[in-house]
């Protein structure tokens, strides 16, 4: 008896677990049945307008900004795709800048470099999957955003080549809804762009108390800052990008939001990995709609690269007045990173200037550590050590 009662709680368990997922998975088929009036779908797109087989921008000069979209009206963006060329490794997607307008606004609510915005750290090229956002084949040169994008009075959207070079070729669509009236509950999309060479602690990188006792940051202070916001709407993810010159795991520090003002963080988190819905120190790639590990690094420990991701679709983090969104560089901000980020959200107009994002002597991409830089550290703490011939590296 107690063994039916037993199998019929997990059959129930089951399909209720079954049913919200489907139900959550079905919303958008859901409304995809119903018919709506007062709406007309259109495209902007890099098309040959003569009609034949050229259908993209040439020639982009360096310093060039070139528009991509300008329209007047009401509507929402709810597609995007582009491909450029040359490939990343000798056309850095880190230097050319998106930039997206709204309502006929002078300054932009949307400021990112085109890799990064799209989940393509550095001067890479990788595939990665996501709900709102994906990169795709071949080697992660389609780039593609379903991120909806409601205007009231006008769109428009630019890029800026800081590459030091020519763009040969930019393709791109962009699909939107043009509709009569926006509803006033519709935020604008917002999206920025900050990378740091954070700071070690004046005692060493102590993560894990390798080095002795560590110190405390109950407040905030120091953290890496992934968003500085004015106004009232709503937080809808990062893509974060690490790259660590030290094998040591760098994933100790602690998510803190702040929400509307408040001194302490209003949500406090337990480590990196914690926020982004991972476990024990991952280095595996992993791709879920809301979450994952998108680039991982492939190297000694924790040493290299790492793109990880977290979408809060299901989730979001309201504000009223303000949002100020960190997270530790290791535990009480002891690692040195090479940290890099793109966050999005939602706002209710009307909107405000985003901080500048860094320039590009800023953003360039930190040098690899390899095995031969970690044989040169070995050897002058050799020397250190009075280079006896016992020396073994545990001592």
């Amino acid at each position: 008896m107690k063994k039916s009662v037993f199998y019929l709680t997990v059959l129930a368990l089951v399909c209720f677990t079954f049913n919200v997922t489907a139900q959550t998975a079905g919303t958008e088929l859901f409304d995809l049945a119903k018919i709506k009036t007062g709406v007309k779908t259109k495209r902007i797109s890099s098309y040959d307008r003569s009609g034949g087989n050229n259908d993209r921008f040439e020639h982009i000069e360096d310093g060039e900004i070139r528009e991509l979209f300008n329209v007047s009206g009401a509507g929402y963006i709810n597609h995007i795709w582009i491909t450029i060329a040359p490939t990343p490794e000798r056309l850095s997607r880190n230097d050319i800048i998106l930039r997206m307008y709204w309502d006929g606004n002078e300054f932009p609510s949307v400021e990112s470099p085109i890799g990064p915005f799209f989940g393509q750290g550095w001067d890479e090229a990788y595939n990665f999957s996501s709900l709102p956002l994906a990169v795709g084949p071949v080697n992660g040169r389609g780039m593609v955003s379903y991120w909806i994008m409601p205007f009231a009075g006008g769109a428009r959207i630019e890029i800026e080549n800081q590459t030091g070079q020519e763009i040969h070729a930019f393709y791109y669509y962009i699909d939107y809804v043009e509709t009569k009236n926006l509803p006033k509950d519709m935020g604008r999309f917002c999206a920025w762009y900050n990378h740091e060479l954070t700071e070690a602690l004046p005692d060493g990188e102590n993560e894990w108390g390798v080095l002795g006792d560590q110190g405390v940051n109950p407040t905030g202070a120091n953290n890496y800052l992934i968003l500085d916001v004015k106004g009232k709407g709503h937080y809808a993810g990062i893509n974060y990008y690490v790259h660590s010159p030290s094998p040591m795991w760098y994933g100790e520090g602690d998510d803190m939001i702040f929400i509307d003002g408040d001194a302490m963080p209003t949500l406090h988190g337990t480590g990196t990995e914690d926020y982004f819905n991972t476990s024990w120190c991952p280095k595996t790639i992993f791709s879920h709609p809301y979450y994952g590990y998108a680039r991982v690094n492939d190297n000694i420990g924790w040493l290299g690269r790492t793109h990880v991701y977290r979408f809060h679709i299901n989730d979001p983090v309201y504000f009223d007045k303000s949002l100020r969104v960190t997270i530790e560089h290791g535990h009480n901000n002891c690692m040195s990173l090479d940290l890099a980020s793109v966050a999005y959200w939602y706002q209710q107009p009307p909107l405000q200037k985003l901080i500048p994002i860094p320039d590009k002597e800023t953003r360039k991409p930190k040098p690899f550590i390899d095995t031969v830089e970690i044989h040169k550290w070995r050897h002058e703490w050799r020397k250190n050590k009075g280079n006896d011939v016992k020396l073994w590296g545990n001592e």
